[in-house]
């Protein structure tokens, strides 16, 4: 289950107190009910609703609800729904109640308020709102795309591309008070939006990328406040973003491209007197392309003239008649659809720690952390000089940047002063992953006050944190969180920092579950699914990057597999049975033809990639070249490909597919097995292919290893970690998916936790301990040819977050009950940590564990959300040891079994501690 899905620069949530408490003596401030929605432009036609309880007592459970829709807030007050009325609705559900009132038009707002009743109380919410977008293509058809396609003089287009920003106003003259009014704008690549002199929204680098010839994403502003009765102006300036791309004559082969940026925009004002107006972009609108932003380049940075600033250009009786009429250009191609994920943001800022001078007369800035986004600049001097900012991820022994593996990205700000004082500046159009800045212009020797890092992302809430007794664990966390964030662009993309900056599939196919521990990514991700269906070719083929920047149909199973896996997790995570719906019949799609072309004897023979990245013998190299270090690729197709099967068959029970399709899944997923095994176990040691850990790792944690043999499997695997690897990571990307969860599953968490906290090679605390901030691409990237590492990477992370959190926290969905309605609350107590101090917001409310232990005592604090509940994992069979707040466990209602030596609580929402002698 899931937040409603809508278009919205911004997500909204709101919080309300209690209206009226019914019963059971509990005071207003111990119920409160958090209704999720967000405001504007929905162009689903059943949106779904969802609230959050919040309770200062335990054991709160929802008993019925009423929802109320109007289409005024006055009827709303009124108690009148004359959208929807869902009476009383005797249900424990409270979230995603698909809206099931009167057919929803055109633009139209919608008011809504829900009642709650609970075992402990009534709630109501105070009232909340999301309108309608654009619902059909024809409303969009006389609004005319405008534009200037061509280049301009200073312009290239090339393989390092140069375009000049395109600036466009319109004054119009509104002869009516104003009622409301909304801008509906697709500004293609990238846009800001002016009215009357201000920026519309603090949303950057909008809208989120897709395959422009595939769809089109629009965004929603209310403008209410923002116009007046007379004269108005209505400006834009646009960007290049993915739409005039980085690389325009380059590889056409490869790297798609769209042509010029162009715009296509409506502004819908709705009038006091009942009447309403829609003003749509044509060619009266004024253009010009001689602005300050002199080019702008995701890879090669932007440049900026401040002397060709238009003082004015976003207000009325600004003088452009020098300006070119705007063109009428072609259409990109998509269909038009409303964004229903957040675009970007300033997230955050970061101060430099230092800042040294050169011999050369340059300064090195460092910011402390790898980051992405940009910097911004104070900085005084005469009109025409120049201050050029180079940026990298490090540096070299000389202390000069190291630029090498950034490839052909030049990556370079710079900005020209217009002489007025102190000038405060930053980008528009580009962003940057950088440490390091080498600056270059300043006449007197600046200062780290003179500069700011603006961290930008997705503008999504982070739900998770995380701290334990162990400072080496505590630093990946702090690693993974920095580098997932900074590679949320709209989409997630691999790197942010050199020439590439893909979606590519394989690196999220297990990473998209950790990282919606720390993320609310869950409306990303649905996104990134839409991006991953378009892309997907008419015989059912899917491309290893989507949305298809680059052209790569190189059909195999770990890759593209990863349309099912992410699919997965915002069902196991957010409950969101919608994106199976939705996916359901492309992913088989892509399952019936990857059977046909590449399934020969019941075994999958594609194979692209192997276990990339695998770590290798020596520190010089890239990739291993022992092969007993690398997996078969037809064992990992194979394997995977049965996994994938295993989803399908549960994909198909959540759809209600044709029953065949459950058989067929079956069939199939039992054939491969079989072959599987027949083929790659070895009966004289009890392990599949080289023995590689990998190669035991897969069919282990797939459940395709004969139950009588699994512990002599699992043994290899020990082996190979414990003995061989002296403890140390040896899986690449596709194995370390699924190595930590199933050390702990098979009861040696020690082993796991050993290669967690290392310091040593290959480890991922040896990139901490070698002066990481982030997730290096490779385990040796600081010596194994740093110029082909990334060191802005989280493919490597595997199932780790997964483990930080299901394992050695102890916070995980029930997959019986998705969405942590039910959480399995079991961490592993001695894996070799002595406390752990973790939570995670889910759609439900906050989930918290924090225990800390020593030879005698056990305490551990717990939250359960409101209207869930949880099973608890005690490290003891005897009851008497265990005290529920203060009270004697068996004193308590409390509910509890014994499994495995192990008492297990069932224990409903609130806050409770719980202490182990």
């Amino acid at each position: 289950m899931r937040k409603l899905f809508i278009n919205s620069i911004f997500f909204v949530t709101l919080f309300f107190s209690v209206a009226a408490i019914a019963q059971n003596g509990i005071s207003v401030s111990d119920l409160q009910c958090e209704m999720l929605t967000d405001p504007e432009g929905i162009d689903v036609m059943q949106p779904r609703l969802s609230w959050k309880l919040k309770a200062n007592v335990n054991q709160i459970e929802q008993t019925a609800y009423q929802i109320t829709v109007a289409s005024t807030l006055e009827n709303l007050n009124a108690d009148k729904g004359d959208l929807w009325d869902s009476g009383k609705v005797e249900n424990d559900e409270s979230v995603n109640i698909i809206y099931q009132g009167k057919r929803l038009e055109n633009r139209q707002d919608a008011f809504w308020k829900v009642k709650v009743w609970t075992n402990k109380g009534a709630v109501k919410a105070t009232n909340a709102h999301f309108s309608m977008g654009i619902l059909t293509y024809a409303d969009w058809k006389s609004t005319r795309w405008i534009g200037y396609d061509k280049a301009s003089l200073g312009d290239s287009v090339s393989q390092f591309s140069r375009l000049s920003a395109r600036y466009l106003r319109k004054e119009l003259v509104i002869k009516k008070s104003i009622k409301n009014a909304k801008v509906y704008i697709m500004g293609m690549g990238l846009y800001e939006l002016y009215i009357n002199g201000g920026k519309i929204g603090d949303q950057v680098l909008a809208p989120v990328p897709t395959d422009y010839t595939k769809n089109i994403k629009y965004n929603v502003f209310d403008v209410t406040a923002q116009l007046k009765e007379g004269k108005n102006m209505v400006g834009t300036i646009l960007g290049n973003g993915r739409f005039f791309t980085m690389r325009q004559d380059f590889k056409p082969y490869k790297i798609k491209t769209f042509g010029f940026p162009k715009m296509a925009l409506q502004l819908a004002i709705t009038y006091t007197d009942g009447s309403s107006e829609i003003i749509r972009t044509d060619d009266t609108w004024k253009l010009t392309t001689d602005g300050p932003i002199l080019t702008n380049n995701e890879y090669d940075g932007e440049e900026y003239d401040a002397r060709k600033e238009m003082k004015g250009w976003s207000t009325i009786n600004f003088d452009d008649k020098k300006w070119l009429n705007a063109e009428y250009v072609q259409e990109p191609g998509g269909f038009y659809e409303a964004q229903m994920t957040p675009n970007m943001k300033i997230m955050g800022e970061v101060k430099p720690i230092s800042i040294k001078s050169t011999p050369k007369g340059t300064y090195i800035l460092d910011m402390g952390q790898n980051m992405v986004g940009w910097l911004q600049l104070k900085v005084k001097g005469n009109p025409g000089d120049k201050i050029t900012m180079h940026f990298a991820e490090s540096l070299k022994e000389d202390g000069t940047l190291y630029t090498e593996n950034l490839r052909d990205a030049r990556v370079t700000d710079v900005y020209t002063l217009k002489g007025e004082g102190e000038e405060i500046w930053e980008p528009t159009f580009v962003f940057h992953g950088f440490r390091f800045v080498e600056v270059i212009g300043y006449k007197e020797k600046p200062t780290i006050a003179n500069f700011t890092g603006k961290v930008v992302y997705d503008a999504i809430k982070t739900t998770g944190d995380f701290e334990c007794s162990d400072a080496t664990m505590n630093q990946i966390f702090k690693n993974a969180y920095w580098g997932i964030r900074g590679n949320y662009k709209g989409m997630p993309i691999d790197c942010p920092q050199r020439n590439e900056r893909q979606p590519w599939l394989g690196d999220r196919t297990t990473g998209a579950y950790g990282e919606s521990f720390l993320f609310d990514n869950q409306t990303l991700y649905a996104k990134w699914l839409d991006d991953i269906k378009n892309a997907q070719t008419a015989d059912g083929g899917i491309p290893d990057v989507a949305p298809a920047f680059w052209r790569y149909y190189g059909d195999n199973v770990t890759w593209p597999g990863t349309y099912i896996t992410v699919a997965d997790m915002l069902y196991q995570q957010f409950a969101d049975t919608k994106v199976i719906e939705k996916h359901y019949s492309s992913m088989k799609k892509w399952i019936v033809y990857m059977e046909e072309n590449y399934l020969v004897k019941d075994l999958m023979t594609k194979d692209k990639y192997g276990d990339w990245c695998v770590p290798p013998e020596s520190l010089e190299l890239i990739h291993a070249k022992d092969p007993s270090r690398n997996t078969d690729g037809e064992l990992l197709s194979s394997a995977y490909y049965y996994q994938l099967l295993q989803i399908m068959k549960k994909f198909a029970a959540i759809t209600t597919a044709d029953s065949s399709d459950v058989v067929y899944y079956e069939s199939l997923a039992q054939k491969i097995k079989a072959a599987f095994n027949s083929k790659f176990f070895n009966t004289k040691n009890n392990s599949y292919g080289n023995n590689t850990v990998t190669a035991n790792v897969l069919p282990l944690a797939f459940d395709m290893v004969p139950k009588n043999l699994e512990e002599k499997v699992f043994q290899n695997i020990v082996h190979e970690v414990a003995v061989t690897y002296n403890g140390h990571i040896s899986t690449g990307v596709i194995g370390t998916q699924h190595l930590m969860r199933t050390l702990s599953a098979h009861g040696r968490t020690d082993l796991a936790y050993k290669l967690a906290s290392n310091t040593t090679y290959p480890s991922w605390g040896y990139m901490a301990k070698n002066g990481a901030t982030t997730i290096w691409e490779l385990w040796n990237g600081n010596t194994a040819d740093p110029k082909m590492n990334s060191q802005n990477h989280v493919m490597l992370l595997g199932d780790l977050l997964i483990w930080y959190y299901e394992n050695m926290a102890g916070i995980k969905s029930n997959p019986e009950t998705p969405g942590f309605r039910q959480i399995i609350m079991k961490p592993d107590f001695e894996a070799g940590l002595s406390y752990v101090n973790a939570s995670h917001e889910s759609i439900y409310g906050l989930i918290k564990s924090n225990w800390k232990k020593n030879k005698n005592k056990l305490q551990w604090s717990i939250t359960i959300p409101a209207n869930t509940s949880a099973l608890v994992y005690l490290p003891t069979a005897n009851a008497l040891e265990v005290s529920v707040n203060n009270q004697k466990l068996n004193a308590l209602s409390t509910s509890y079994k014994t499994e495995n030596n192990k008492l297990v609580l069932t224990l409903k929402s609130g806050s409770y501690s719980v202490n182990i002698k």
